[in-house]
């Protein structure tokens, strides 16, 4: 009698198996990402269990497999997933399992800024960091230089030690002169691979005291006015005319002198005929191997008679479109020819 009245007890007291779900490769996924959940039961001495997954408190079944996967996720599979295990041939039955979050995002987008400054003296130390928006967890990070505006089929030039910028942050402890250039990255995850594809462009500018080249500037400044005629002139020791001069422009264009419509290059020297205010950026040489030095920031800015001129033809543009504002700025005028006389 007393042993029943223990069996009794130790039947009612008999703790559920707990359950644990899982999202790889995060929570937080973009659209087009493979997603897998996976539900996990701590219930020993249970070889088979069958799952129920249910989604956003519903009643119905969404799936009786232990993983699920989203093979290409979209916005509507975002939702609240829990997972419930019964035993296939017994009588147990699990805890449902605390209810788990998934949100899917748009495409997913890849920033790079770099700390402390883009503007650097040979021998500082610099960071460049790629982020992607809103996650953090599982990504593998690339890194490029731009090599060509215009021709897509040389784009991006993988860098050989991008594997050091695997979690993120890419760090030049003592910059070179050589380290000038215009930088990108992407990032990584999952299988099938899930790409980001490239961020927003970041450049950077390293200036020393003695570069085995000279970026000369003619005439000799760096702000300069429209409509003028420039020279840039890549000069070195040996006097070697195998450099090029390369700017990259406010509207983050990187060219060539030698093949655009802006300049002509001769030997190593480049000149643009007429300059515009498109002309403003920073100039540097290149070396045939693809080194870059000496970057200089040069600006070109309207020059006073455009500039009267801009103000003339964007009045007149406003007086022609409304006429009635003609009409006020004329008696405006009279009224005050008329106080004046008086």
């Amino acid at each position: 009698k007393q042993q029943h009245i223990i069996f009794i007890v130790n039947c009612c007291c008999t703790e559920r198996p707990k359950v644990k779900v899982s999202i790889k490769p995060d929570q937080h996924v973009f659209r087009g990402e493979t997603v897998t959940l996976r539900c996990d039961i701590d219930g020993e001495g249970v070889t088979s269990w069958k799952y129920s997954w249910y989604k956003d408190g519903s009643e119905s079944v969404f799936s009786e497999l232990q993983e699920h996967t989203f093979s290409s996720v979209t916005e509507s599979d975002a939702g609240k997933y829990s997972c419930i295990g019964a035993e296939r041939e017994g009588s147990r039955i699990s805890n449902i399992s605390d209810a788990v979050t998934l949100t899917v995002s748009d495409q997913a987008k890849t920033v790079l800024s770099v700390s402390p400054q883009k503007w650097l003296t040979e021998g500082d130390s610099v960071t460049l960091i790629c982020e992607v928006n809103s996650s953090s967890t599982g990504w593998t990070f690339s890194w490029y230089t731009l090599t060509a505006s215009s021709d897509y089929s040389k784009h991006y030039q993988l860098l050989s030690d991008s594997r050091r910028g695997a979690g993120g942050n890419y760090t030049v402890s003592s910059a070179a002169l050589n380290h000038t250039g215009v930088y990108m990255c992407d990032a990584k995850r999952g299988k099938p691979v899930y790409d980001t594809w490239n961020s927003n462009k970041q450049p950077l500018w390293v200036t020393g005291v003695s570069p085995p080249v000279s970026l000369i500037i003619s005439p000799s400044r760096t702000q300069h006015f429209t409509s003028v005629s420039l020279s840039l002139s890549c000069e070195d020791q040996s006097n070697s005319d195998r450099w090029r001069v390369r700017r990259y422009t406010d509207n983050e264009q990187l060219e060539d002198c030698s093949s655009s419509l802006w300049g002509s290059q001769t030997g190593s020297k480049c000149t643009i005929n007429s300059t515009r205010t498109s002309d403003t950026g920073v100039y540097w040489c290149q070396s045939e191997s693809g080194e870059n030095y000496h970057p200089v920031n040069i600006t070109v800015q309207l020059s006073h008679s455009e500039s009267q001129i801009s103000v003339l033809h964007t009045l007149s543009s406003v007086l022609t479109v409304c006429p009635y504002l003609l009409v006020t700025v004329v008696l405006i005028f009279k009224c005050c020819r008329m106080r004046d006389s008086t």
